[in-house]
């Protein structure tokens, strides 16, 4: 049995894909048909790779948040580690190669404000993820087994490498959400608008309207006019 056949573990899944391809189809296509223009166009090609290399490295990460919420540490271990080496590897990248983005954007797009907030965002990350690589490599020296235990005590071999590989994850997953912060100036810029068009001021299927036919009509006029 393959692991989206238990249960409904396949929505979540689904849920993911389907949002990602949401986003991503509807932008392709606007860029195709020229409703929206790029912002690397031209001479701007190595920055145009590395906005798509972190458009890649975003979906690698979010498909990798995916995996480790359907399979925990206590079910399946290879496959949660899997997950979290894609979470937390490439979310770490992505926001390396954003702050790279942003390096070839300034001073032309926006200012070096930006560029030094994500700097300090992709430290930030950087950091926690060097500690918690070291604390959770001696930690594994020191358990092997530490697979298995679940509560932890002060005084257990191995405890305070756990505390601090502890925090150095949760450090990490508010290095990424504070990492969006920096994108508030991006849409600060983005307008969206909702439109809409009557297509015709009758429920007929012809688009002809018929004067003669149908002498009142307006905002107060029946919608199901005729011989009911």
């Amino acid at each position: 049995m393959w692991w989206f056949q238990r249960g409904v573990c396949a929505l979540p899944a689904a849920l993911v894909a389907w949002s990602s391809a949401t986003f991503v189809l509807s932008y392709v296509t606007a860029v195709l048909l020229g409703h929206v223009h790029a912002l690397a166009l031209g001479g701007e090609l190595k920055l145009h790779r590395l906005n798509c290399a972190g458009l890649v490295l975003g979906i690698m990460s979010s498909v990798g948040m995916c995996v480790v919420a359907n399979f925990q540490k206590t079910t399946i271990m290879s496959v949660h580690l899997l997950g979290a080496g894609l979470t937390f590897g490439c979310g770490a990248l992505y926001i390396l190669v954003q702050t790279g983005v942003s390096y070839h954007m300034q001073p032309r797009f926006h200012g070096r404000d930006i560029l030094w907030a994500r700097t300090a965002v992709g430290l930030w990350t950087m950091a926690s993820v060097i500690i918690a690589f070291v604390s959770s490599a001696i930690l594994y020296d020191n358990l092997p087994d530490v697979n298995r235990k679940i509560r932890w005590r002060p005084g257990d071999t191995g405890y305070t490498a756990h505390l601090v590989s502890a925090v150095a994850e949760w450090s990490l997953a508010f290095s990424f959400i504070c990492f969006f912060l920096t994108y508030i100036r991006d849409f600060q810029k983005i307008q969206l608008r909702v439109q809409v068009v009557m297509q015709s001021n009758h429920l007929y299927d012809y688009t002809h309207y018929d004067v003669r036919e149908h002498i009142h009509h307006g905002e107060h006029s029946p919608l199901l006019a005729g011989s009911i």
